[in-house]
């Protein structure tokens, strides 16, 4: 999984300004491999529904992914023919490279790319793309699996969409309904920080892209798509299904131990209600007092039953530091995760010595609770015990957020820019346009 790259602050959404004439907004591509039979219809129905449906200057650039057929010559042929079209020759298989090879070089605001058999009915192409042109999102995908969406296929494909988008949800919490729809679309500032980060070249890189995009806290907008499957597709189900499983693992790796720097790409939202200032309450409060009492709750748990076992074998005051020690060690790891989501290995040392600190001041007020405890009575029920160290660790709990959220995890922003790489693919393409008429 890709390390390096690490993005940074994205432009607040913005409408896009009317552009000058012949400058496209859109740029929809095509990915082909050996497609001399559909491809030349696909373009000239594409065409025509852009020129008839679309309000800005388009592009519709032909991504040739290694064609050994007539496909590179009959891309050139249409490059040639109309203006709008543009055609890419790619030396290496990978519907992802292609994307990623031809999105990175394209001067268009908003790119998109659909299946060359237009699977997806066209007049889903403008919902597509106009979140993004009015900066709305950052992404949009077509849905097939949305409860208006209308879909003719086999009953094959509609189970293995269904359990793949499953297992997304369970594995990798995807909140996205359909991952691997021919039909998305993109703004090319997000593009050009979010792509460096997606390691697949072919099937799986549509799911990479939206699950970082998500992770990242990227506005997705999904549109429900009228969609009758092709019966002559050339995608190898079993093949690529092996291939998306090994990916699903390599990102779920990849996200549980934090190698990706994704917390870095944000977006100054100038419209986001989250960003206005409310009197008396600092930012992000709310969502981290939710976290935390949840981590604290299981801790609470886990502590109890380690007090309750160690208890069999020593004293309470044993038993109560050896539980507080561990049960603390959990819940520092725990918080600094999912409260404050602080990821990868950095400081993590520092931050278990700061967490061992908070514990020695836990361990002052259950131990002097229970010594308190013994000075009352000589020998106290087991449940007594247990609703006293309840109390205790209560008061403890709330002390221990606010050390964890003014001084172990402070809210540090990192207020270096971030520059865009010169280089976003190894692999260099050419892209040939018709003369202008």
């Amino acid at each position: 999984m890709r390390t390096d790259s690490s993005p940074g602050t994205l432009p607040a959404r913005e409408h896009l300004p009317a552009t000058v004439a012949g400058t496209p907004v859109l740029d929809v591509v095509i990915p082909v491999h050996n497609e001399e039979k559909d491809l030349r219809p696909c373009v000239l129905r594409l065409r025509e529904h852009l020129a008839r449906t679309f309000p800005y200057a388009f592009r519709i650039t032909i991504a040739d992914n290694a064609s050994t057929d007539a496909t590179r010559r009959i891309a050139a042929a249409l490059a040639d023919e109309f203006v709008e079209v543009a055609a890419s020759r790619l030396e290496r298989k990978g519907r992802g490279h292609a994307l990623r090879s031809v999105w990175s070089a394209s001067d268009a605001p908003v790119l998109a790319y659909m299946d060359v058999d237009l699977s997806t009915d066209l007049n889903a192409l403008l919902p597509l793309v106009a979140p993004l042109i009015s900066g709305h999102s950052d992404l949009a995908i077509g849905s097939r699996l949305s409860r208006t969406s209308r879909v003719v296929r086999g009953p094959k494909r509609e189970f293995i969409s269904r359990a793949y988008n499953l297992i997304l949800r369970g594995s990798l919490q995807a909140r996205f309904s359909d991952a691997q729809c021919g039909f998305k679309a993109i703004r090319r500032e997000v593009a050009q920080v979010l792509l460096p980060l997606v390691e697949d070249t072919g099937w799986f890189f549509d799911t990479e892209m939206l699950v970082l995009a998500e992770r990242a806290g990227l506005r997705i907008h999904e549109v429900p798509v009228d969609w009758v499957d092709d019966p002559d597709s050339t995608v190898r189900i079993v093949r690529t299904a092996t291939d998306d499983l090994k990916g699903v693992w390599r990102v779920g790796r990849a996200l549980t131990t934090g190698s990706l720097p994704l917390d870095r790409l944000t977006r100054p939202f100038g419209d986001d209600p989250r960003d206005r200032e409310i009197t008396d309450v600092p930012k992000g409060l709310a969502r981290q007092l939710v976290g935390f009492c949840v981590v604290g709750g299981l801790s609470t748990l886990f502590y109890l039953l380690l007090y309750s076992g160690f208890r069999q074998f020593g004293g309470s005051q044993a038993a109560n530091a050896l539980a507080l020690l561990l049960s603390a060690l959990a819940n520092t790891a725990a918080n600094r995760r999912l409260t404050f989501g602080v990821r990868g290995r950095g400081g993590a040392v520092r931050h278990q010595a700061q967490g061992l600190v908070v514990f020695a001041i836990g361990l002052a007020l259950t131990s002097g609770s229970l010594a308190a405890l013994g000075a009352a009575t000589t020998s106290p029920a087991h449940t007594t015990e247990l609703a006293v160290l309840v109390v205790a660790n209560l008061a403890a709990t709330v002390l221990r957020f606010l050390l964890f959220r003014v001084w172990v995890f402070p809210d540090r922003r990192d207020p270096a820019p971030y520059s865009v790489p010169t280089a976003l693919c190894a692999e260099p393409t050419t892209i040939s346009t018709g003369d202008p008429r």
